[in-house]
């Protein structure tokens, strides 16, 4: 789309001391601001859609078109509505946030997805880089700054939450180093938890005791800063410790 008309600009046009600054914005078929940032919401609570709705219609340079409370639904709205922005949620019932995110990019790749999520887990924030999402926001953020968030996704700027950003940059900072410390078994194991086998399962493939295997799964969590085995894929394949492609029998260390 061509150049927003966030509240900002409407601000900015009547500080000029323009004679037609009191005019509202020039408005289309529909009634909807011509150059409006057309955005869905998409959350499994209907408080919070409200909300979001209540604050992004208080700026003339944004408009609603619709919402949707399930991964369905919010496929079908944006099939229907063709939104410039879409606010999801991770947690949706039918599928997650995510997952939309992911077939939106094939199916509307103009359409942009801001996640607004109350989790600022590694392994989501990851999974959602890598689909290519247009930012990431905590449920935490001010009205401001969801609004401005909008309008800068809207535009082609990349977002991402103050918070999620720190811990993001303290994990790629001290990441590589501890990732150096795991030991050949300890690789072994994280390869075959990439491959999505059990621990039961990665006792058998190496001939250990699950226990044993239980301890190596321990050590890698904690070497890498993880609390799950998703955590600790995404983290190794981001850190190129594993590679997507890697699906061979582990080394030959014992």
């Amino acid at each position: 789309m061509g150049e927003t008309a966030c509240a900002d600009e409407t601000v900015a046009n009547a500080q000029q001391g323009d004679d037609k600054s009191h005019l509202p914005i020039e408005t289309g078929d529909a009634g909807e601001p011509s150059e409006a940032i057309r955005v869905a919401i998409v959350d499994d609570h209907a408080l919070v859609r409200e909300g979001t709705l209540q604050l992004l219609e208080q700026d003339p340079g944004i408009a609603v078109v619709g919402q949707a409370g399930t991964y369905e639904e919010g496929l079908d709205l944006i099939d229907k509505t063709h939104p410039d922005v879409v606010i999801v949620d991770i947690n949706l019932p039918g599928a997650s946030g995510l997952e939309l995110a992911r077939d939106n990019a094939v199916r509307h790749p103009e359409t942009r997805v801001l996640v607004v999520s109350a989790y600022d887990d590694y392994a989501y924030v990851t999974e959602a880089l890598e689909i290519g999402v247009g930012g990431y926001l905590l449920k935490t953020a001010s009205g401001k700054e969801l609004v401005d968030a909008v309008c800068a996704v809207a535009d082609g700027v990349f977002v991402l939450d103050r918070a999620v950003s720190g811990r993001l940059a303290r994990r790629w900072r001290t990441g590589p180093a501890e990732a150096r410390d795991l030991t050949p078994r300890e690789t072994d194991v994280l390869r075959l938890l990439a491959r999505g086998l059990s621990n039961k399962q990665v006792a058998a493939e190496l001939s250990l005791g699950v226990r044993t295997v239980e301890g190596y799964v321990s050590n890698v969590f904690s070497k890498l800063g993880v609390a799950s085995r998703t955590e600790a894929v995404l983290f190794a394949l981001s850190h190129h410790l594993i590679e997507r492609g890697d699906r061979d029998g582990p080394s030959s260390s014992r």
